[in-house]
């Protein structure tokens, strides 16, 4: 009992509540920091004996960690009397301030339940490889603000939810994550179209990239591991495209570089133009005319 007497007085006092103030936000800053080591801890545990979606954890980590600013500020605030009374008599008033606010915060309120529904939507997770606009990154943190995607020049990208939520995305590890890489080539009008499609068909099946996609079905029916086909015709080249599988959007990206290389380099020793347009310039030679005068 005395011990509480004590402290009632040292804190009935202006210099008393301001201790209390600074250990109250003290306390709140510690607690976070605790609450997100042990909260990673336990995720990390029930990571090793169940697969657990990293997207829910993140988002679930920066909302109980807001909340408990929130929680530790709102306490701060209340300890001070000067500033309880301000608040009353601030709220009695702030009906065009709450308008302001609300116009002011719509933008915020849309991201956080933009980040809400991606946490139970799904339509990307913490580790996706995705595209949207013409921005390809991996996801590397969702808040309730914004998510992070790193591409692969390790630049990030802070998106606001809203605005991700509102494009369309291409998420390359939804579902099957094998990929089907379009390797096209022109190749001129004199060349053998025969020759260089088998040379395509043939760098690909030598890639240790490449996967074979084929069906039992497509195995029996002698359908071939990589497809090529003539698309069609341009100006000055017969334009063909092979279809090439990988495992992963990574291993593609790989694959279809490394053709264009060394089919090139077969289609030049055995003689497969691959056409380049060519400029025809007409210098047109003024004749002068001859004038005879008659006298």
């Amino acid at each position: 009992m005395e011990v509480g007497i004590i402290l009632e007085k040292m804190f009935s006092n202006g210099f008393g509540r301001f201790i209390a103030v600074i250990l109250v936000l003290i306390f709140t800053f510690v607690f976070e920091r605790i609450f997100r080591k042990l909260l990673g801890k336990s995720f990390d545990r029930s990571s090793k004996l169940i697969k657990v979606d990293k997207t829910q954890y993140t988002v679930l980590k920066h909302f109980l960690s807001g909340l408990i600013y929130v929680i530790g500020f709102g306490v701060a605030i209340y300890m001070i009397p000067s500033l309880r009374s301000l608040s009353v008599s601030i709220f009695a008033g702030a009906g065009v301030l709450a308008v302001i606010i609300g116009f002011a915060s719509q933008k915020a309120f849309a991201n956080i339940i933009s980040g809400i529904f991606i946490a139970i939507f799904k339509p990307f997770r913490v580790g996706d490889t995705i595209k949207f606009s013409d921005r390809i990154g991996v996801v590397e943190d969702i808040t309730l603000r914004h998510t992070v995607i790193r591409n692969f020049e390790n630049k990030r990208f802070i998106v606001p939810n809203a605005i991700i939520s509102d494009e369309t995305i291409e998420n390359y590890n939804i579902g099957d994550e094998k990929v089907c890489r379009y390797v096209e080539f022109g190749i001129s009008y004199d060349s053998n179209i025969d020759n260089a499609m088998k040379i395509m068909q043939q760098e690909a099946l030598k890639h240790p990239d490449f996967l074979d996609n084929r069906s039992k079905e497509d195995v029996s029916n002698g359908v071939p591991p990589v497809t090529v086909r003539v698309l069609g015709f341009g100006d000055s080249s017969v334009n063909l495209r092979a279809w090439v599988w990988a495992k992963n959007s990574g291993a593609a990206f790989r694959l279809g570089t490394d053709l264009n290389k060394s089919i090139k380099e077969r289609f030049d020793k055995e003689g497969i133009e691959i056409p380049f347009p060519y400029r025809t310039i007409v210098f047109k030679e003024k004749k002068k005319k001859s004038i005879v005068r008659k006298k």
